[in-house]
């Protein structure tokens, strides 16, 4: 009776085929479970920050809560996938010890070249911890000016009013200018003719500017008594009277417009010249 080497290699082929479709049914499993417990975990940082912002007692402490749900969501995306697929590697027989091992090495070489990448993390994290920087808010960093779109432990996202997008590393931030944080101020210069009454001019802007705090929306975005300050300062062709608001933080720039349209109707009505550059000639005598 001969021995049939064919049948045995179509068994051991099958043996193989079976442990090799275990292993590739493991590891994505194993891929599927780390998504699945990174969907969780999303969804439980979702439901404590729309809980914590519910409680919170003012837009800031609410702007910041949103800015840490988007930090801690996008390094639990690191961490865990990065988990998941190491032990997904383990389950299929690649021993990550080495990789651990390789990367440590490789992380030392590479670490004298990106000390600029772990400058932008420190710098994102003390960001963070500080409070200085929130989804929402309009600041100055590295001499670009827009609204806070992303803050990461890398990098923030601006967008500036002509729409532009700066990405500006945070290792790179020296100084953080914050124009809506807490409250912010509308200062306001108006200018008239030196012909003109100036107190007359005043009660006209006391006026707008008590009319502004009693109206809806205004009303809301005003924190404060509103202040004609007096005259600022007599300049060549204008006499200069500065007021100022105190407004919820952001709101200074459409409180500025908004009173320069009323300060224009009420001029206009009470035939106040606004003043625009004049020279005066002389003609020499023959």
């Amino acid at each position: 009776m001969s021995f049939d080497w064919k049948q045995l290699l179509r068994e051991v082929e099958a043996a193989k085929w079976v442990e090799w479709t275990t292993l590739g049914v493991r590891f994505v499993l194993i891929l599927l479970v780390a998504w699945g417990l990174l969907f969780v975990v999303k969804a439980g940082i979702t439901r404590i920050g729309t809980r914590l912002q519910a409680k919170a007692a003012t837009r800031g402490e609410r702007k910041r809560v949103e800015t840490l749900m988007r930090v801690f969501k996008y390094v639990a995306n690191i961490v865990i996938m990065l988990m998941g697929v190491l032990a997904a590697l383990n389950t299929i027989g690649i021993s990550i010890a080495p990789m651990l091992a390789a990367a440590g090495v490789v992380g030392i070489a590479v670490g004298f070249g990106a000390q600029s990448l772990v400058k932008d993390y420190f710098t994102g994290i003390v960001l963070l911890i500080e409070n200085q920087i929130r989804v929402g808010d309009v600041v100055c960093l590295d001499n670009r000016t827009g609204n806070v779109e992303e803050v990461t432990l890398r990098y923030v996202r601006l967008r500036d009013a002509e729409g532009n997008v700066h990405f500006v590393p945070n290792g790179q931030i020296t100084a953080v200018t914050n124009m809506s944080m807490g409250f912010s101020y509308a200062i306001i210069d108006v200018s008239v003719d030196y012909k003109e009454d100036v107190q007359k001019v005043i009660g006209l802007m006391d006026g707008i500017g008590k009319d502004m705090l009693s109206e809806e929306p205004w009303k809301s975005q005003l924190m404060d008594e509103f202040l004609v300050m007096g005259v600022q300062t007599l300049a060549d062709s204008a006499v200069v009277i500065r007021c100022r608001f105190k407004t919820v933080g952001g709101e200074q720039w459409a409180i500025r417009r908004e009173y320069f349209r009323r300060v224009k109707d009420a001029f206009d009505r009470e035939k106040v010249e606004i003043p625009y550059p004049q020279m005066v000639m002389h003609k020499a005598m023959d």
